[in-house]
């Protein structure tokens, strides 16, 4: 594992801990290559990583054909728990996985600084 790759699961390992009831993170590129994921057995990240990609360009695509402006993220709430895709700069998305009783207002307080310390993790230049 790179060490990006350690820093980024680290940051999303973070995430975890600081909002109750997320289960699983996965980071992926606008085009649904999976980088990293930090998810339960049985979850397929790279899946994760294209469907979160697809959900990520229909809702920015509605932004722009509503005026609403820019995506802050997307939420999903099913009968047993939440999907959040958020993007992570211009070029990355950031799912996130929760059970019903994912504190949904600690994330968004809490989602948009950890994802821009991964845009900063994810664009930094290469040594």
């Amino acid at each position: 594992m790179s060490s990006e790759n350690g820093e980024l699961l680290a940051e999303m390992r973070a995430l975890r801990d600081r909002v109750a009831g997320v289960t699983d993170l996965a980071v992926a590129a606008v085009d649904g290559l999976l980088v990293a994921a930090d998810t339960e057995e049985g979850i397929d990240g790279e899946s994760l990583a294209a469907l979160a990609a697809a959900a990520l360009g229909l809702a920015r695509r509605a932004g722009q054909s509503t005026g609403k402006g820019l995506l802050h993220r997307t939420v999903a709430q099913f009968s047993h728990g939440y999907v959040v895709v958020q993007p992570i700069g211009r070029m990355g998305l950031m799912t996130v996985l929760g059970d019903s009783g994912m504190d949904i207002a600690r994330l968004h307080t809490e989602s948009q600084a950890a994802a821009d310390r991964m845009d900063r993790l994810l664009t930094a230049p290469r040594s």
